[in-house]
């Protein structure tokens, strides 16, 4: 059988990447099963040889051939230091975004390429879906991510980034699968992966406390958590330390009977200062800055299809509920989001991701 061509599977040791080769293989496909090997932080549980341990297990009984691409200077620059950069300043990043962007489909699509690939493919839970768009007269064919199967798994919201040249060369084999559908393929493949739990946290280094993984590269500092009123009453550890939305890891020391639970409205780097608040109306007060209309930086149209005026969805958070927005352009010609409800917590540094009902078009940064 003729091959489909050349491909390079993204091998974490889970089951996701597991199925992903063993169903690229079965259609036809030459395959060959990469493990990225990526900066580890000294003091933390160090578990890549056993993911990688994983992945030849997998590869061995697929009969396919296995590398491992050292990524640990790019991982280091474009994931841990922009994330350790963006906390000083006061921001909250989403790694894992720029791990896709600057890692899977950045360096290892570049050295896959280099090294004979065709494609790349990964275990990640989205689509690709083909479309053809009129321009200069002319059919274009492009390419849009879509929303896999399962909902509760969906990833694109961590794949906003992607634009064509990439598209072009992925593949997702399970985003028309759900969960459960993965791992009883797995099974009937006979992969040694098919019931290994899921990893979570951090892209690649897995579950770690983000203020313990902080606080490894920034000092602790003490300082005041403060009502919408002014008022001291609680301490913090440090305000790179917290995020907008929060609601635990500060101290609250002055309490009343009723108080409800108090989350994060605003944080000041620079005077070191948490305020804190138990009604979401509270946002737009203090910070004096509306939680429906946001400037987006760094915005991408994945696949030039996004309309000025025109009703979408878009969430700020991964598995935030879809909410009715409009984009915008400024005379300034920035690209501005307005949402028809207030958003809760809304967070500087954030991914806000677009959505025309099963597509992802594309997103940009709060």
């Amino acid at each position: 059988m003729k091959s489909k061509g050349k491909v390079f599977v993204g091998m974490s040791g889970g089951v996701d990447s597991s199925v992903s080769a063993a169903v690229l293989k079965k259609a036809g496909y030459d395959v060959t099963g990469a493990f990225i090997k990526v900066w580890q932080p000294e003091g933390m549980p160090c578990t890549w040889k056993d993911e990688r341990r994983d992945a030849m297990r997998v590869a061995a009984l697929l009969d396919i051939p296995f590398v491992t691409i050292d990524l640990e200077d790019e991982y280091k620059k474009e994931v841990v230091d922009y994330m350790i950069d963006e906390y000083k300043k006061g921001r909250t990043p989403n790694p894992d975004v720029m791990c896709n962007k600057e890692i899977k489909f950045g360096s290892f699509l570049k050295k896959a390429m280099e090294m004979g690939a065709d494609y790349v493919a990964t275990g990640h839970y989205a689509k690709k879906h083909e479309v053809l768009s009129m321009k200069g007269g002319q059919n274009e064919k492009l390419f849009c991510l879509g929303q896999s199967k399962d909902k509760e798994k969906d990833q694109t919201y961590f794949l906003w980034t992607l634009k064509q040249d990439q598209l072009k060369r992925i593949i997702f084999p399970i985003g028309h699968m759900t969960k459960p559908e993965v791992r009883n393929l797995a099974k009937k493949f006979g992969l040694p992966t098919s019931d290994k739990k899921d990893s979570q946290g951090l892209c690649f280094i897995g579950k770690v406390d983000m203020k313990d993984f902080l606080k490894m590269f920034i000092k602790e500092k003490s300082g005041k958590v403060l009502s919408t009123t002014g008022e001291e009453i609680g301490h913090h550890e440090g305000a790179t330390f917290y995020t907008v939305g929060q609601r635990h890891g500060f101290v609250i020391t002055k309490k009343t009977t009723d108080d409800a639970p108090y989350y994060i409205i605003k944080k000041d780097v620079k005077d070191n200062v948490l305020v804190v608040s138990n009604e979401k109306k509270d946002y737009d007060v203090v910070t004096n800055q509306s939680s429906k209309e946001f400037i987006l930086s760094d915005f991408n149209d994945s696949s030039s299809g996004v309309e000025f005026g025109k009703k979408y969805q878009a969430r700020i958070r991964y598995r935030q509920p879809l909410q009715s927005c409009r984009l915008e352009e400024t005379e300034r010609g920035e690209i501005k989001i307005v949402f028809d409800k207030p958003q809760e917590a809304p967070a500087r540094g954030q991914s806000v991701v677009i959505y025309d009902k099963e597509l992802c078009l594309g997103g940009g940064v709060l």
